[in-house]
């Protein structure tokens, strides 16, 4: 969660005025609880002024998030929301509904058995992340333990390009993350680079199938490839856990036959978002063990305080159930052949955004859309007058938001702006947009003189 620290400007008392005025409702402070009640109506119109100004949602380009869900989806959030996914003995369905989706993604992700596929639902792929992290640091010592050997000093290994949480992971849990750095056009990892960071205090390697920096996959098939290499060589067993955040729900319906998965016996964990291109509002996560080896049991908790035996692997406790039950829904409602025609659809959006800014002397295009339908471009060197920074500002006029940031270390040399296209955006939108883009190009070329330049943030991590 975002840390909130409160400074002394908005600690001091402020009021709101609503839009419409009621008998003594003329002032609500802002940073105190008022010392009486108010009318809902009154509460609600206040709040949704506030939060009026965040804009539209449909219009972030930023964000892999899903922002717009059908109707009947709406429907079943509200029926749903009050379900607590920790309280399996009370809300037994709910339970049910959790351990099928399990199922339905051990069979997506080709598990050995999908049946007896070990896996959670979680509050979204961070915390997935996290326990799957932890699985792998635990079995590490089980196995050291074993052999006689110190537990000292865990490593784990991953491209520089990892989202954020690897590092969290890393400080929180004691383990040393091992970034392997971005060289010349190459932004995510790859199994050349490998070795020189993989040793006997491995706990993992983690391959990420759909980086958040450029949208591209990491060949997890080479990677494994290159660890039974060095396995042979060494006697030491290196397993891998795929990050597929994004990729996990669009690999299987728009490339099937790239082997990423359970397929590859050395990936031992997979954990993906429910809420990005899994369809589904935020927060929903799922991680998943090819099977019951790879999660020990010495992390599993079991409770009963609220009525039964509950086994449970989670950073949290309490949390709502309702996006389990709209991960399921979206199962049901789309199946193989719907997801398969959303993701297209999405990507095909990628591509023709991709084409049209490559036909753009202005911009240099990084990733055109046809891993994950996410595109990231550059400003050619040729242009003077301006930077990604300037047109992602010049959009936000026209309500678009399209982050613009540098690529990580050993190529903060590069800036881009990127574009997701999730579910939603649609062909029409896309052509919206890149009207727009024109405009924006259109008026940062005309100008007399370089745009002013202001320190710019180093990096992007969402």
């Amino acid at each position: 969660m975002a840390i909130h620290r409160t400074t002394g400007a908005q600690a001091e008392d402020g009021s709101v005025v609503p839009r419409f005025t009621r008998a003594g409702m003329l002032e609500v402070p802002k940073t105190r609880l008022p010392e009486r009640e108010m009318l809902p109506e009154t509460a609600y119109q206040i709040v949704k002024d506030e939060v009026m100004l965040d804009g539209n949602a449909r219009f972030n380009l930023a964000t892999f998030v899903t922002t717009w869900m059908d109707d009947e989806a709406d429907r079943v959030y509200a029926a749903t929301f009050d379900k607590n996914m920790i309280d399996k003995d009370e809300y037994p369905q709910t339970a049910e509904i959790e351990s099928r989706c399990v199922t339905m993604l051990a069979d997506l992700w080709h598990a050995p058995d999908a049946a007896e596929t070990v896996g959670t639902s979680t509050t979204g792929s961070s915390e997935g992340c996290m326990l799957a992290g932890l699985a792998l640091k635990r079995r590490w010592q089980q196995a050291r333990r074993s052999a006689g050997l110190d537990t000292d000093r865990p490593n784990i290994v991953m491209g520089g390009n990892v989202q954020v949480v690897w590092e969290k992971f890393a400080n929180y849990w004691e383990v040393e993350p091992r970034y392997v750095p971005l060289e010349g056009d190459v932004f995510h990892l790859t199994a050349d680079r490998l070795l020189d960071h993989v040793d006997e205090n491995t706990i993992g390697v983690v391959a990420v199938l759909g980086s958040t920096m450029d949208g591209t996959y990491e060949p997890v098939e080479e990677i494994c490839a290159k660890l039974e290499e060095y396995e042979r060589a060494s006697g030491v067993s290196v397993p891998v856990h795929v990050d597929a955040a994004s990729g996990g729900f669009i690999a299987p319906f728009v490339q099937p036959d790239l082997v990423w998965d359970f397929r590859l016996p050395r990936v031992v964990s997979i954990q993906a978002s429910g809420h990005k291109f899994g369809l589904v509002y935020p927060g929903v996560g799922w991680v998943l063990w090819r099977d019951a080896e790879h999660l020990p049991e010495s992390l599993v908790f079991h409770v009963n305080y609220l009525g039964g035996d509950m086994p449970t692997f989670a950073l949290n406790f309490s949390r709502p159930g309702a996006q389990v039950v709209l991960q399921y829904y979206q199962f049901l409602r789309l199946g193989r052949d719907g997801f398969r025609l959303v993701q297209q659809t999405c990507q095909d959006v990628a591509v023709h955004i991709s084409q049209t800014l490559a036909a753009m002397p202005e911009f240099d295009v990084i990733s055109d859309g046809r891993e994950l339908p996410v595109v990231t471009f550059s400003v050619s060197k040729d242009v003077t007058k301006y930077d990604v920074y300037d047109v992602s500002r010049k959009l936000r006029e026209r309500g678009w938001l399209v982050p613009a940031y540098t690529m990580p270390p050993k190529r903060e040399d590069l800036a881009v702006l990127r574009v997701v296209v999730r579910n939603g955006f649609s062909h029409d939108m896309a052509e919206l947009f890149l009207k727009d883009l024109h405009t924006a190009v259109d008026w940062l070329d005309d100008l007399s003189g370089p745009m002013p330049h202001e320190e710019q943030p180093s990096s992007f991590h969402h």
